[in-house]
Formats: C-alpha cells, structure tokens, sequence
C-alpha cells in the first residue's frame, strides 16, 4: 500500500473513533476529518470545498423544506384524525401510523415524514392514556423502511444512485428501489404490529417549558364561512365530530348571543366563540373553513411585507390592558397587533374577543408582524411564556405544498428534470407561494447534517482517489470467494448495517458505496445487488439512536434509553438480513 492510501483508511478509522466517542458532534467531527485531509495532503485545496456544491446537498436541503411546508398543510393529519376516530386500540392505531410513515417516506425524506406524523402519535397516546414511547420508536423503524422505498426516501438512496452513474453510465431511478424496500416495509410491520411489546411502557420524555405551563382553556372567535361542514350541524354532532376535544361557549347569531343549546343548528354566518388547546382550535379552524377574528384585519402598511405571527405571553400586574377591551383600547389600529385567544384558570368566558375585559394573569395569543410583536410587550405590560411553537393564526395553504411535491416527484420520475432540479424548485416555490413562512423554512433545514454532507464528501472522495478502496475491496472479495453468491450480498448489507451506527448512514455510504462497486467487480458480478444492499443496510440503523435522525428525533419524545433500540431493533435487523438478501437477488440478478 502506498502512504496516501495508509493515510486515507487511517483518515477513516480515527474519523469514525470521534463518532463513536461522541466528544464532538457529528457535524464538527467532519469539519475536522476535512481539515486533516487537508493537513495530510489527500484533499487538495481546491478539492476541499466541492462537497458543498453537491447534488446530495441540495437534495436534501431542499425535500427538508418540502417536507415541513407538508407538515403545515395539515392534510396527513387530517387524514389520520378520520382514522383514529374508528381506531381505538393501541396494537390497530400502531399499525395505521407505522403504515402511514412508512408509506409517507417514501414521498418525502423519512425525517419529514415521521415529524409529520408525531403529532398523531401524541394525540392517539393522549386519549389512550398511554405513553407515545409505544408508538415513537416503531415509527421512527418504519419511517426507515418505508424510505427505503424511493430515491429520495432517504440520502442513502441518493448517493447510491449517482455511484451507480459513475460506473454504468445510468442511475437508479424514482422507483427502481420500490420492490426490494417496499418488501422490507411489509415485513417490518408485520413485526412490528407484534414486537412493540420488547418496548418497556414506563418511558416518558422530560416536560418542556411549554408542556409545564399546561395552559388549557384558550378562548377565540371564529365565524362559520361559505361551504363550511359545520352548516347545519347541529352544537351536539359538531363536538362529537372534534371527539370532545373543543367546546362552544356561545353563539352569535345576528347580532344576538346566545348560550349553545345541543340541539341547535349552525349556519353560514354565525359567529362562535369556542374554547380548547391551541393545537385543537387551530385543527377545528382548518378543517371546517371558520375565518378567525381580526385575520382579515389591515397590517400597517410599513409592515405589508413582513411575516405574520403569533406570540403568547401574560398579562402583569402593572399591564395597560387590565380593566380594558381590546376593542376599548383599538390594538389594531393603534399597535397593529390582534388579540385572537385569552385563556383564564378556572373561568369559561362567552364573551366576544373585543369585549373580553382583560385581568392580570390572563395569558393571550397576540397575532402581528413578528418583528413588530417584541417591540409591543413592553407597551402593553405583557410578558412573553416559554418559546413553543403556536400555529393558531396561521393561515395554511392545503393542498399546495401537496401538489407542488406531486408535480417534482412526477418530473424526476418520468426523467425529464434532474432530482437536485425539481426539489430545489419545489422548494422555492412554497416558499415564494407562502405555503410556509421562511423562519420555518430555515428552521426545518438540519444545517448539522448539511454541514456533515459537504464535508465528509471530499473525505470519503479520498479512498476513491488514492486507490484504497480498491485495495479493500479487493480483500473482501478474497474473503468472498469462498462464499456463495447470496453470501456476498449479505456480507455488504452486514457491513454497512454494522458501519452505520458510528459512522452516520450518508457517512456510511459514502465510505462504502465505492467500496461495493469494486468488490462486485472483482468478483464478476453486476453492481446493482451490492449497490442496493449498501443503501439498505446504511438506511436500516435499528440499534442505536445516532445513526440515523429519525432515531434520534424520537430519542427525547419517548423518553427512551440507549439500550431500548437494541431490544427492538435488534430481532427486526436480523428480519433484515435473511429476508432483505433473497428479495435483492430476486430483482437484482448477479449476472
């Protein structure tokens, strides 16, 4: 071996030690295994930087910020609302929200799509009096499945693809992935739907802030619009619709407030003053058309193009607002902010938001210009809570962001658009069609893995360049040969299964991609099998909560402990292997 390729696997194994040893972040760790390349002299200069400029980056930069405008729209759960009304035991419930993920990341990046879906699981464990750690983590393995399934499922998928280019000249398709991982998916939720009982049922995630407050009880206004399902629904049937989750405190009807009577009819026009936990009221909004008060209100017109928000925050002692309306005190015209919800320990207001008399210690939803809201507080003598995040107020956009991912994965489908293309345009698009506000954008965009992406390619770039991952790959072919061809299969979909935990399954691919494409070729055999099964073991991390983000994203939520993965995801890797071996022979033969 010459010194390059010594320095490059070197590179490699110390790189995945600081994984392992965890002193750094991820993100950290490949800035510095960058700058020993560098240091080194594997990676030129002008090599150095090449990963940022990446499709994969862009790629999935961009399906994050598809991802979350989805997640706003509301319409997955919607969908699941309808279902978990007729689905009321937690093993059928499971079921429907691993199927659900699973079938959704294959849409959308499986990050995406399990932060999509979250919000149900807490919903269903809420009214079941259970813990969400029954559902979090079966999710999270399914949402790994499931990306499985589709090019731009998962990164892995991705990076496989442009590998295979280099060496064949065509890259796998949209859906070349489908019958290998849709069948894998099958499989995973047959077990699961059997093996959440490994799961101890005693986790719970640490309160948050927000939780801590526990304010319940908000309060707002809305009117009944045109084409409403609530017409003619009668007080009764519309609360049992919401699973008695929202309540009506009054009725205005021309002019005349009323108390809510269960046999009484709504109609076009009235206006209801209805109380619940924000996240209920803003789904009861959506969902049947009401306009909330004061959002038709004008904005300032220096503040016409900034982005609207909500804040919530107290009423002090001292506050200008106490023994005060909103309307009284005009905070729209004066302060350009609406009053849209107040919520008040242990009392059920029935008044209208404008003629509401404030006290100290209401907590309100102030509705304005975000950047105009701070300026506000003080003024008022309100005092902002604990940072959540509150759409009540914030206008969704339905079907658009839906249709606009239809529309790229269409376009990459039938291969008229690159991958990079159509999601980056995707991307622009709802954002530009305001289907999600910028900061969210921003804030749904993992910059860490981003950062990790562009600096490990070069990296990895290094055992290509220098010749080492011939040479390692050509050791594992001498081991091979004397295995049958299904066992060379399985040895890469081991390897990668193995690598992945410590290394990160796009770092995992990287490093191991190119070695797969040599060892095929030294063996004989076609690419594609060995190619497939890196990207399935590198996207099937089930032991540890740092291997892929999806694991971790449900690490905290559920209340898990390191050790809980490997009591579930150890049998369901294994289901992996002897299963996931043939169902890749079969639709990638060798020869």
């Amino acid at each position: 071996m010459t010194t390059p390729q010594i320095l490059s696997i070197a590179l490699l194994f110390v790189m995945m030690a600081f994984f392992v040893w965890g002193r750094f972040r991820y993100d950290v760790t490949a800035m510095l295994a960058l700058l020993a390349g560098l240091a080194l002299g594997i990676i030129s200069p002008k090599q150095a930087f090449t990963g940022f400029s990446d499709d994969i980056v862009i790629i999935v930069g961009s399906a994050l910020v598809i991802s979350a405008a989805v997640q706003r729209s509301g319409l997955i759960e919607r969908a699941l609302a309808l279902i978990g009304g007729r689905v009321t035991k937690v093993r059928s419930q499971l079921l429907v929200l691993t199927a659900s993920v699973g079938v959704t990341s294959a849409l959308v990046k499986n990050v995406g799509a399990l932060a999509m879906l979250m919000p149900a699981a807490f919903q269903m464990a809420k009214k079941n009096k259970a813990s969400p750690s029954v559902f979090l983590m079966p999710m999270s393995f399914a949402s790994l499945l499931g990306g499985l399934m589709t090019l731009v499922g998962t990164s892995p998928n991705i990076i496989v693809s442009r590998v295979r280019q280099e060496m064949t000249g065509h890259p796998f398709r949209m859906f070349d992935y489908f019958p290998t991982g849709f069948g894998l998916l099958l499989i995973g939720l047959i077990f699961l739907r059997f093996g959440y009982r490994l799961l101890p049922r005693d986790r719970r995630a640490v309160p948050t802030m927000g939780e801590a407050l526990d304010i319940k009880g908000y309060v707002t206004e809305v009117m009944i619009g045109e084409g409403s399902p609530a017409i003619d629904e009668t007080v009764e049937d519309f609360i049992e619709r919401h699973d008695h989750d929202v309540t009506i405190t009054s009725v205005l009807r021309a002019g005349m407030r009323s108390q809510p009577q269960a046999w009484m009819k709504l109609r076009e026009g009235d206006t209801l003053i209805i109380s619940g936990e924000p996240d209920v009221l803003e789904r009861v909004i959506s969902t049947n058309k009401f306009a909330l008060a004061g959002e038709d209100r004008a904005v300032p017109e220096d503040r016409k193009d900034e982005e609207i928000g909500v804040i919530e925050a107290v009423i002090s002692t001292n506050s200008a607002l106490i023994g005060r309306t909103a309307s009284r005190i005009k905070l729209q015209q004066r302060l350009g902010i609406n009053l849209i919800a107040v919520s008040r320990g242990g009392e059920r207001l029935t008044h209208r938001l404008g003629g509401t008399v404030l006290r100290a210690g209401d907590v309100i939803v102030l509705q304005g210009p975000l950047t105009l809201l701070p300026e506000r507080l003080p003024e008022l003598g309100a005092l902002p809570l604990a940072e959540r995040t509150l759409r009540l107020g914030n206008s969704r956009k339905g079907w658009l962001p839906v249709a606009v991912l239809a529309v790229a994965m269409i376009a990459t489908a039938t291969g008229y658009v690159p991958v990079a293309v159509a999601f980056f345009a995707a991307a622009a698009l709802v954002l530009a069609m305001g289907a999600l506000p910028l900061a969210e954008a921003y804030g749904a965009v993992e910059w860490p893995i981003l950062i990790m992406l562009g600096a490990l390619i070069p990296v990895a770039d290094t055992l290509r360049t220098t010749g080492a991952s011939r040479i390692m790959a050509t050791q594992l072919a001498y081991f091979a040969a004397t295995l049958p061809p299904w066992g060379a299969v399985a040895l890469i979909l081991v390897a990668a299964m193995a690598v992945t935990p410590f290394l990160n399954n796009a770092a995992t691919v990287l490093v191991m991609a190119p070695i797969a494409a040599v060892f095929a070729k030294n063996l004989g055999y076609r690419p594609e099998a060995f190619l497939i099964a890196t990207a399935m073991g590198a996207g099937c991390d089930f032991l540890t909560p740092i291997g892929h983000q999806c694991n971790t994203l449900v690490f905290g939520p559920g209340g898990y402990r390191f050790s809980d993965y490997a009591r579930l995801g150890a049998p369901l890797s294994l289901l992996v292997v002897l299963l996931g071996t043939p169902l890749i022979l079969w639709w990638w033969p060798l020869h």
